[in-house]
This record gives C-alpha cells, structure tokens and sequence, in this order.
C-alpha cells in the first residue's frame, strides 16, 4: 500500500464579537400613549415577529441595519413587506429611544414624526 497520509481532525473556532447591550424603551407622549407601541399593534403576525427580532438585535447593540436621518434620529430598515422602518434615537451609549415605526412609503412623514417626538423627549427630560 501507499503511504497514506495521517488523517487529520479539523478543528474550527468560533469567535464571537461580544456586543453591549442596550436598554431600549419607548418614548410617550405627553399623555402617556406610545407611537410605537401604536404602530406595533396593527401590524400583521409575520411582520411583528419580524419587528420584534429588529428590535432584539437593537437591544443586543447590532446596529447593522440602522443609519443616520436626520436631527439624531435613526432609522431601522427591515427588507420585508412594504419595507418596514422602526426610528429610534440614541440617549447615550446604553439607551435606544423608540420613536415609531412605519414604511418605505410614508418614510418623509414618519421621519417628521420622529423628529418631533425626539425633541420632546429630549425637552421634557431636562
């Protein structure tokens, strides 16, 4: 017989790059309702399944899906449906503020609204 080769193990590592969490809260309004949490509820099973994994990975500091809009405001693109956006703004390094959510369609509108909660939110902390 030929001289066989040793058989050889492979062996895989797994790194994982260790990502911060972050509280996530939703903002209310003056009388205590949720923008958000209004969207959220209307919103189909397959969507808020969808919604709420976007939601997780904001919570666990993934933020790949996420840009800059406008006036601190972020957005959330999600690749599904009508093309589902969650907007949110940062408080800091460990809190997401979310603001509301909508679609691709109404994303100027939505924009504006989250901007006006943004700046209400920031006003009623001080």
């Amino acid at each position: 017989m030929a001289n066989a080769l040793p058989a050889r193990r492979l062996t895989v590592v797994t790194y994982m790059v260790p990502l911060h969490m972050v509280e996530v809260r939703e903002y209310l309004d003056r009388s205590r309702r949720s923008p958000f949490a209004e969207w959220f509820d209307g919103l189909n099973a397959q969507a808020a399944a969808k919604v709420t994994t976007a939601v997780t990975r904001i919570g666990l500091g993934n933020f790949s899906n996420v840009k800059g809009v406008d006036g601190g405001i972020y957005e959330y693109r999600l690749d599904f449906g009508p093309g589902y956006r969650i907007y949110f703004g940062k408080d800091g390094e460990v809190l997401v503020i979310l603001l509301g959510g909508g679609i691709k369609k109404r994303q100027q509108k939505d924009i504006e609204n989250a901007i006006a909660r943004w700046h209400d939110y920031k006003h009623r902390k001080k």
